[in-house]
């Protein structure tokens, strides 16, 4: 396992305590350290940890306003807080756990309950990012499943209308599917979906653009700061290099092989275009794609809605 495997853990306290934790801790986990509430704030936000060890006592910010702060930020929301903390009557421990905190630990504190209770929340953290995981990729292809593109579509729409860039989507379908499966069975038709997520991924060119499951025999490419010549000339390789993959296909009339068919439309530098309207135009030139022939690419050109 590499630094980079390891999970992180975030400690809040005193400079001893800190350094005590850190030295019991460090062997398994990457532990960050923090001094005070606002470092705290700060740290979780930029590291995003797993678990976070957190004293109640500090000075500006105490551990009760800590927590209420992470638990109201969507993105450290979810992270698990034990409170680390000399305050140990019922009423105290009461107060952070309703606060939102995961467990509370008194000191002076035992090393091995220490160990115990951080190995138990890393666990629920791990299993709670494997779910999140599997709820958003789709189970066949392994790629994006729809929930997960319509969630990065919002996202980079907001942020091509901030900026003032270009967001380019696309819809695909594999060309006479279900004659596909009708004729070669539903086992076949799943290794060519497969086949086809993983020639699609392969073939993006950046990190930011995203593949994505549809539904059915339909795909979703989402390609961020791409004009509409670049986002058609990668399409119109995509769609080649599926073909080169010469999977037979004898019911079909586009081509003796799997072939699929683009539909795409880009939203333009100031253009207020509905995320309904774009999704839409882009499916819109996949009908007529298919219309037209099937195994092309149709890009709405020229669009511009101020």
């Amino acid at each position: 396992m590499t630094k980079n495997d390891l999970q992180k853990i975030l400690v809040v306290d005193a400079a001893v305590n800190r350094q005590v934790l850190s030295d019991l801790l460090k062997a398994d986990h990457t532990v960050i350290l923090a001094k005070s509430g606002k470092q705290a704030l700060e740290l979780a936000g930029q590291h995003l940890p797993d678990l976070i060890l957190l004293d109640v006592v500090m000075p500006e910010i105490n551990g009760y306003e800590v927590l209420a702060r992470l638990k109201a930020d969507p993105r450290t929301a979810a992270i698990a807080v034990i409170f680390i903390t000399g305050l140990g009557t019922p009423e105290d421990e009461a107060h952070g756990l309703t606060l939102g905190a995961s467990d509370y630990i008194t000191k002076p504190f035992n090393f091995a309950v220490v160990r115990a209770r951080v190995s138990c929340h890393l666990q629920l953290a791990r299993q709670r990012r494997m779910l999140e995981t599997l709820a958003h990729v789709d189970g066949l292809t392994e790629i994006a499943n729809r929930r997960h593109f319509d969630a990065c579509y919002a996202i980079e729409r907001e942020h091509a209308l901030r900026l003032a860039r270009p967001l380019s989507l696309a819809i695909l379908d594999i060309d006479f599917f279900k004659n596909y499966n009708d004729h070669a069975g539903h086992a076949m038709g799943d290794r060519v979906l497969q086949s086809v997520a993983s020639a699609l991924v392969n073939g993006m060119q950046r990190a930011s653009d995203l593949v994505a499951r549809y539904g059915g025999e339909e795909f979703a490419l989402l390609m961020p700061d791409t004009d509409i010549a670049d986002a058609a000339d990668l399409s119109n390789r995509l769609r080649e290099t599926i073909g080169s993959l010469a999977m037979p296909h004898p019911d079909s009339t586009a081509a003796d092989r799997i072939t699929v068919s683009f539909g795409g439309a880009t939203l333009r530098p100031g253009s207020r275009e509905s995320a309904v309207d774009l999704l839409k135009a882009a499916d819109d030139h996949l009908y007529r794609a298919k219309h037209e022939g099937r195994n092309r690419v149709l890009w709405r050109e020229g669009h511009r809605q101020e």
